[in-house]
């Protein structure tokens, strides 16, 4: 983790209850019939570590299930999160975890929109861009730091 915090002491909220139904699965078939919904892609991304700290993404509140929007005719999804300060240096890490958690759990016909809440982060449109082009974050995938660090922030908690 990171020894200097931008945020050191959160506030943590209290996670949402889970809505009773089988636990998302990861998709084999490709063009699996059953219609994703914005639920199902909260529970994908809800466990999701923060780089900083020993919380979820959910309990920071950086991620809510009303942030997210789901076309399944058009095969799209967009994740709209909110740091928890203005200046987050962990917010590139942040996004690039939610798209690589939902690259790998979503069938591959979805295209991922990932965004910093509108007036969230000082460098809003900058981070924006680098979430959401493909080469950035193929290039950012190739580097093993970046890699351990998501890595690290999507292995299932046993607290």
């Amino acid at each position: 983790m990171v020894s200097e915090l931008i945020n050191a002491n959160p506030t943590v909220y209290e996670k949402k209850e889970r809505r009773a139904r089988s636990a998302p699965s990861d998709y084999a078939d490709e063009y699996a019939v059953e219609p994703i919904d914005q639920p199902e892609v909260f529970d994908h991304i809800r466990d999701i570590k923060d780089p900083e700290h020993p919380y979820s993404l959910e309990e920071l509140k950086v991620i809510t299930e009303d942030a997210i929007e789901v076309d399944d005719k058009q095969s799209y999804v967009r994740v709209t999160f909110t740091p928890t300060v203005e200046h987050c240096s962990m917010a590139t890490i942040i996004g690039l975890c939610l798209r690589v958690k939902l690259l790998r759990s979503l069938p591959s016909r979805y295209k991922i929109d990932i965004r910093v809440a509108p007036g969230s982060h000082a460098s809003e449109a900058a981070v924006n861009k680098q979430l959401n082009d493909k080469e950035r974050v193929a290039a950012a995938l190739e580097n093993p730091n970046l890699v351990d660090m998501v890595d690290e922030c999507l292995a299932p908690s046993f607290g």
